[in-house]
């Protein structure tokens, strides 16, 4: 977050008081303190894992998508013709 290095060069270069960053970022002065004591230089939030319906099928819609982006525009099938596995040709 960009916020952290914009709080930090207010407070400690421009000499910019707590309650003025407050007002500027529209973050709770104790917020601003926190971010001022901590060390780190921006806050780490764990990746979220979720999974998808799809991923059981991934690999094959993705074959199947390669497949269609090297026919030609007239050649290829609509998603509609590939998920019932319709052919016209």
């Amino acid at each position: 977050m960009a916020t952290l290095n914009v709080i930090r060069r207010w407070a400690l270069r421009d000499q910019m008081s707590i309650r003025e960053i407050s007002r500027r970022t529209g973050l709770a002065r104790n917020t601003i303190k926190k971010h001022l004591r901590s060390e780190e230089s921006e806050p780490k939030y764990p990746r979220r894992v979720s999974s998808s319906k799809l991923d059981p099928y991934a690999e094959k819609l993705a074959t199947w998508l390669e497949i269609e982006a090297t026919k030609s525009r007239k050649q290829r099938r609509t998603l509609r013709q590939i998920h019932t596995g319709e052919c016209l040709w």
